[in-house]
C-alpha cells in the first residue's frame, strides 16, 4: 500500500492545528511540523483530492503531494523520529536511539505509520493526565490506540487488565509489536471500533480520537464506562472544548478538568 505525503506552506501555528484537526477527520492518520511546513499522511486507497481542496481553500493555504512508495515508509519515518520526553515523566524513543533515560517511564516503539510517537500535543497530554491518575489494578479500554503508546503507559502504571482496539489493521499490527517489545503481559490488542467490545465495562477509558469520531460515540463510551470510572478525551482543539463538554454532560458524565497545549486540549469526565 502507497500513502500521500501532502506538503503544506504554513505561515501560524493556529493554521496549522486546524489543519491537523480536519485532516484527521477525512482520514489522515500521520502528522509532522517541520519549520513553516506540515505534513499529512494518507493511504492512497483514503485520499480524495477534493477533500483535500475543499480544505486548503478554506483556510488559505497552499500544499503539494508527492506519493511515498510502502517499501520507502518505514525509512522516511525512522529518518524523521526523535526521541520524546514528556514533562520529565516518561521517554518515548525508538529501539535504535542510544540515549540515557532519566523519566521514571521509558516506552519503546517501532515508529511505522501509526498515531501516537509522543510528537503530537494531544498524546502529550493524555499521558501528562494520566501521571495524576490512579490505574492501579484498573481496567482500562485504549480506544483508538494507534501505536499502543498510551496503553502500555497505562499497564505501566498499574492497570491490571487493558483493551486496545483500533480500526485501523496497520495501527493493530505496529501496536502489537509495540506492547511485545515493552514486554506487556495485561494488554489485549483488537481490530475494531467500539463495537467490539460491546457489554464490558471499564474503570477508565482512553479516547484520543477526534470530535467527531467522540460525538459519534459518546452514548457507548457512557455505557461501558463503570458508574464510578473516568474517561480522558483529547483530539480536540481548544474550541471543540464546548461542543464536546455540552455532548458530554448532556450523555451524562460530569466534566473535572482540561488541559492545553499548543492550542489543542484534553478532557477528563467521570460519571455521575
Amino acid at each position: 500500500m502507497q500513502y500521500i505525503k501532502v506538503v503544506f506552506e504554513i505561515s501560524e501555528q493556529e493554521v496549522s492545528d486546524m489543519l491537523m484537526a480536519l485532516l484527521a477527520d477525512i482520514g489522515y492518520d500521520g502528522f509532522e511540523e517541520a519549520g513553516k511546513e506540515l505534513y499529512a499522511y494518507i493511504s492512497e486507497d483514503s485520499f480524495d483530492a477534493a477533500e483535500l481542496t475543499n480544505i486548503s481553500t478554506a483556510l488559505k493555504v497552499s500544499c503539494r503531494t508527492e506519493i511515498i512508495p510502502a517499501q520507502n515508509w518505514n525509512a522516511l519515518w525512522e529518518s524523521n523520529f526523535q526521541p520524546v520526553i514528556v514533562d520529565g515523566f516518561c521517554t518515548i524513543r525508538a529501539h535504535f536511539h542510544n540515549l540515557v533515560v532519566e523519566t521514571p517511564y521509558d516506552i519503546q516503539i517501532t515508529p511505522k505509520m501509526s498515531f501516537g510517537t509522543g510528537h503530537h500535543a494531544t498524546t502529550q497530554l493524555m499521558m501528562l493526565q494520566m501521571k495524576d491518575m490512579d490505574l492501579a489494578g484498573k481496567s482500562v479500554l485504549d480506544f483508538g490506540t494507534g501505536t499502543g503508546v498510551l496503553a502500555i503507559l497505562a499497564e505501566m502504571l498499574g492497570a491490571a487488565t487493558v483493551e486496545a482496539i483500533d480500526n485501523d489493521e496497520w495501527s493493530v499490527e505496529n501496536a502489537g509489536e509495540n506492547i511485545e517489545r515493552n514486554n506487556c503481559r495485561k494488554i489485549r490488542i483488537q481490530q475494531g471500533s467500539i463495537e467490539a467490545t460491546a457489554g464490558k465495562s471499564y474503570d477508565i477509558i482512553l479516547a484520543n480520537i477526534n470530535r467527531h469520531i467522540l460525538l459519534q460515540y459518546m452514548p457507548d463510551l457512557y455505557r461501558q464506562l463503570h458508574h464510578t470510572g473516568h474517561i480522558l478525551m483529547s483530539g480536540l482543539l481548544v474550541e471543540d472544548k464546548q461542543t464536546i463538554q455540552e455532548a458530554a454532560e448532556l450523555q451524562g458524565f460530569h466534566f473535572e478538568q482540561v488541559t492545553e497545549q499548543n492550542n489543542w486540549i484534553s478532557l477528563l469526565f467521570h460519571k455521575k
